[in-house]
């Protein structure tokens, strides 16, 4: 008899269990079947019901989200013989996928370049369909092969959607540039992960038993192999050393994508990294390598080289690149205190620079159509042609500037309390330079991000001849943004309060 065959009744039992913790995964998998079929069935001019069912499913799935908070409200649980873990911070970070993504996918067809690809839209549903179930892996992996096919399949949707716009060449080589980080970073990770696999004798993370046959091993053979799988989850959070597709990326996708790529994947990343640390974190402690310190290491540098790079742009895309890559350091504070505190900080902060972050791509959409403007010299004197759409504008880059009384201002001071609470308890001066290095970056950000408002409302165009161009749709989106960036700010227990 095969060894195998008296297990296989214990399998099927657990994968049928473990399918009622994973339903808005599976209609997330029809959703996507669904949006595939119509495109199929209705080709070119199928890119408005594409996006109506591909809005109304997700809608669904957001649904489906909310029920899963009450069952791991008292318990967590481990699904797909571990290979998946349900815990409460998996499902926040899922909404918070779910709900940016149905705000993405309204705006795709707003960006007057994407929305004239002679193919249409429709594939672009079907590929960001799938790449949210990918994310919604991310959010849930514990086991090295699920983090490596959560990721993957997250990156090959996003490799897809960079070089969507293939008569463009500047689209076309960002989506190369993409591909070959990529590759690259995934094979390092992939190596990482073969190695761990091979000292610890395991693929389960979070067995004890993993961590007690890595604490045989040479300490720094060990911490190669976790830094190595660190670079592939690295480059998804695009910090510092594994950064350097960000900018040129950013800069040639279509502005709806690279609102995703700034947003989506990041968070996803960061919810991966929460659940990849803790067992390492305790095997740290026995051989004396601390993560701490090299996460700590890794949000300085990206906090001082995303925002004094940022300074020196002209282009919105390609500075809102780079401040990306400083948010991404600051975050990674909120990352190294590893305690509850600090993930409801992380969580609520990436919540707000989401936000943020999409209501300033889809601004600079909007200017783009309206305006032709891609770089900020182009905004000079437009302030008093779209008041709403500059005042907006103003108060989106005020928030992730981290000003009173933004939701940014309100995301940094939960960061830094998580960061000083743990500060008080070890007085390590890692956290004392990561807290530092925060509040000066904040101090330089001031700088990029009020070159937009400065331009929109205190410097003349020298074209005074600017046609007015309607484009309500965007508008509208930024000022609910806008009005929930301050609403966040002033009351930030209406999010807090359930994290």
């Amino acid at each position: 008899m095969h060894p195998l065959l008296p297990h296989i009744t214990d399998h099927l039992t657990d994968i049928f269990g473990s399918l009622g913790y994973f339903i808005p995964e599976v209609y997330l998998g029809l959703l996507f079947l669904v949006v595939m079929i119509t495109d199929v069935l209705f080709g070119k001019k199928s890119t408005s019901l594409c996006r109506t069912v591909a809005c109304a499913g997700l809608l669904v799935v957001l649904f489906k989200d909310l029920q899963q908070v009450g069952i791991t409200l008292n318990a967590q649980h481990f699904i797909f013989s571990n290979m998946l873990l349900l815990s409460p911070a998996a499902v926040w970070f899922k909404l918070v996928i779910d709900l940016l993504a149905f705000i993405l996918l309204l705006y795709f067809t707003w960006d007057k370049k994407l929305a004239s690809h002679k193919k249409g839209l429709s594939d672009l549903y079907t590929i960001t369909i799938a790449s949210i179930f990918g994310l919604h892996l991310m959010v849930m992996a514990v086991n090295l092969l699920s983090i490596y096919l959560a990721i993957e399949m997250v990156s090959i949707a996003s490799y897809l959607m960079v070089a969507y716009r293939s008569e463009n060449a500047f689209s076309t080589e960002a989506g190369l540039k993409y591909v070959l980080f990529g590759a690259a970073s995934s094979a390092i990770m992939l190596y990482g992960i073969s190695l761990l696999y091979g000292f610890g004798g395991s693929l389960d993370i979070v067995l004890q038993s993993t961590v007690t046959e890595l604490l045989k091993v040479n300490p720094l053979s060990s911490f190669f192999a976790i830094l190595l799988i660190l670079v592939g989850i690295g480059f998804k959070l695009s910090f510092v050393p594994v950064h350097f597709w960000v900018p040129d990326v950013y800069q040639g996708a279509p502005t709806p994508v690279t609102a995703y790529l700034s947003t989506l994947p990041k968070i996803a990343a960061f919810a991966l990294l929460v659940n990849f640390l803790p067992p390492f974190i305790l095997l740290g402690k026995g051989t004396g390598f601390d993560l701490g310190i090299l996460l700590s290491v890794a949000g300085i540098i990206s906090m001082i080289a995303g925002n004094f790079a940022a300074v020196m742009q002209s282009n919105v895309k390609r500075m809102l690149a780079y401040s990306s890559i400083g948010h991404t350091g600051f975050a990674l504070m909120a990352v190294v205190t590893f305690n509850q505190q600090g993930l409801s900080a992380l969580t609520y902060y990436l919540l707000v620079y989401a936000l943020a972050n999409i209501g300033a791509l889809v601004l600079a959409t909007y200017f783009s159509n309206v305006a032709d403007a891609e770089d900020m010299d182009g905004y000079k004197g437009l302030g008093l042609k779209y008041p709403v759409a500059a005042v907006c504008f103003t108060i989106i880059m005020i928030s992730l500037t981290g000003l009173p009384v933004s939701a940014g201002f309100t995301g940094k001071v939960f960061v830094f309390s998580a960061v000083y609470g743990i500060y008080q308890q070890t007085h390590s001066i890692w956290l004392m330079l990561l807290m530092a290095t925060g509040a000066l970056t904040t101090v330089v950000s001031l700088f990029y991000y009020i070159k937009i408002p400065l331009n929109l409302f205190l410097k003349r165009a020298e074209n005074q001849d600017i046609v007015y161009v309607k484009s309500y749709n965007s508008v509208i989106l930024a000022v609910i943004i806008s009005f929930a960036l301050i609403l966040l700010g002033v009351f930030p227990d209406f999010v807090l309060k359930y994290l």
